[in-house]
């Protein structure tokens, strides 16, 4: 993949953006003093995340909602902790506190067991800030970013597992470049690297996937049975298995796939892949917010729209981010960034030339911007 050096322009414009981004959020600070509490604010949203997904739960068990309310209403939960680990990714919390930093990456992975590991992803997440749309950025390409759309991606972008199996050569080398970007000193740290990234999903995804597997499975199978005659008789242990089965896929495995889905539906086409110039943050990520993904950001916490903030000033957590979004689009939109570019689906994520430019005109650092 060519590389061309970053611009004074653009080294400019990233400059320009940054401030306009952190003047921003200091301003909300100033005017919102309780939000210097960041730990206290982030351990809140963690137990009331873990609340409304066990009383969703509870509530299914005990007859109160059906299925089709329990796993959407689960999942908005659970994408309140998706945003609380990657920001504990990039130590937003408890920055001095091991042990409690710990803990609420344990229940990061534990109420959302289709992910990674937090503590492998960390390392994969903060190289994919240094090198993101190049082919060592394993985060990004583990999602199907850079591949061509059709029903294979889209199986691909809600199942990590799937996105592995169907694709074994493309992420063997994946793995390779970001093992290599690593700079490791021996063959040693390159065998641990390689072990960390084969045990990622060790126990917890590997169970989440293999219940999950079962249940499609179970069903896709039994429903055909049924069309041509019967269905697949069960013992009464069998049926009593298969009954645990569904209502751990309704309140556990669904609500995290669908979350899953919609994160990656819209992650994976809102950064660039292969042609994007090293270290050109206008470049690695547009603004997807487009009315009709509406529903898919429901599940994701406004990933599409408030994103690509995080890749100019990755300091501020997500809540900051959602609450000063309208003023870091302002200045974005006025220095480059894309917005809504849907030409990415035909590309397969390239930046490509053939869009048509976006306004240039840059905003000083000075201007004040409205929060």
């Amino acid at each position: 993949m060519e590389t061309r050096n970053l611009s004074d322009s653009d080294k400019q414009k990233i400059q320009t953006i940054r401030a306009g981004i952190s003047a921003a959020s200091d301003d909300l600070r100033r005017r919102h003093r309780w939000l210097r509490h960041q730990n206290a604010i982030g351990a809140l949203i963690m137990a009331g995340s873990i609340a409304g997904a066990v009383a969703s739960g509870w509530a299914y068990v005990a007859g109160v909602i059906p299925w089709y309310v329990c796993i959407p209403l689960t999942a908005v939960f659970l994408s309140f902790i998706h945003e609380l680990e990657h920001d504990l990714i990039h130590q937003l919390y408890f920055r001095n506190s091991p042990r409690a930093y710990n803990l609420m990456m344990a229940l990061c992975w534990i109420t959302r067991p289709s992910t990674i590991s937090p503590w492998v992803r960390k390392r994969m997440h903060l190289h994919h800030h240094k090198y993101s749309g190049t082919e060592s950025d394993i985060e990004e390409r583990g999602i199907t970013n850079g591949e061509r759309w059709g029903l294979r991606r889209l199986i691909m972008t809600g199942d990590n597992m799937l996105a592995v199996y169907l694709r074994p050569k493309t992420m063997y080398q994946t793995a390779k470049a970001f093992i290599r970007a690593q700079n490791p000193t021996s063959q040693e740290e390159v065998k641990r690297l390689a072990r960390e990234q084969r045990r990622g999903y060790f126990p917890l995804g590997l169970m989440h996937y293999l219940l999950w597997h079962s249940f499609v499975l179970f069903h896709l199978v039994n429903g055909v049975a049924l069309l041509i005659g019967n269905g697949i008789p069960l013992s009464a242990g069998m049926e009593a298995a298969i009954g645990l089965l569904n209502t751990t896929a309704v309140v556990y495995l669904g609500p995290n796939m669908l979350r899953t889905f919609c994160l990656h539906f819209i992650s994976s086409n809102m950064h660039y892949y292969g042609d994007v110039e090293a270290k050109n943050i206008i470049q690695q990520t547009q603004v997807l917010n487009v009315w009709w993904m509406a529903p898919l950001q429901l599940f994701c916490f406004n990933f599409g729209s408030t994103h690509a903030i995080h890749h100019f000033v990755v300091k501020e957590p997500f809540y900051i981010r959602q609450a000063t979004a309208r003023a870091a689009h302002r200045v974005m939109r006025e220095n480059g960034v894309r917005f809504n570019d849907l030409g990415t689906f035909r590309r397969a994520n390239r930046y490509a030339p053939e869009h048509a430019e976006q306004p240039s005109v840059a905003v000083r650092p000075s201007e004040s911007v409205d929060a």
